[in-house]
């Protein structure tokens, strides 16, 4: 099972995950190695102190402020966490993800929603537009 698999099964609740689109990664594709290929791009799952640390210096923003900012525009954001659909296009545009940033969090009951059915998938998009925007699901669920 590839660290992907398990941090979309939510086996890796101190990693996060980023999606980088092949535009973001470096040319000699050294990231790349560190990461599972999917449709767009590469998801690097790593460790959560040095994955906010790679999308600060990969972006430019610090990530939990990117995700409070986007956390108030819903979108719907691949299964995989290799792209989505920016809350923004119309029905004939198709917009691009630049980069996703994700983490999960532990089934907590007390809380409810959500998270009294299981682990939570918080995923933080980036559009080509500019648009920001997130989506949140049960791990299994999507």
């Amino acid at each position: 099972m590839s660290k992907l698999d398990e941090f979309l099964a939510g086996e890796r609740l101190e990693d996060v995950a980023l999606f980088l689109t092949h535009e973001y990664l470096d040319e000699e594709g050294k990231i790349a190695n560190y990461g599972q290929e999917v449709e767009n791009g590469v998801v690097l799952v790593v460790d959560g102190d040095d994955g906010r640390g790679m999308f600060a210096s990969g972006t430019g923003m610090d990530a939990m402020e990117f995700a409070q900012g986007a956390m108030g525009n819903r979108g719907e954001i691949g299964a995989d966490l290799g792209g989505g659909d920016c809350p923004e296009a119309e029905p004939d545009e198709n917009h691009n993800v630049k980069f996703v940033f994700a983490f999960a969090e532990e089934q907590n009951e007390e809380v409810g929603g959500l998270y009294e059915e299981g682990d939570v998938i918080h995923a933080y998009a980036q559009c080509e537009c500019g648009t920001a925007y997130s989506d949140r699901w049960v791990v299994g669920e999507k």
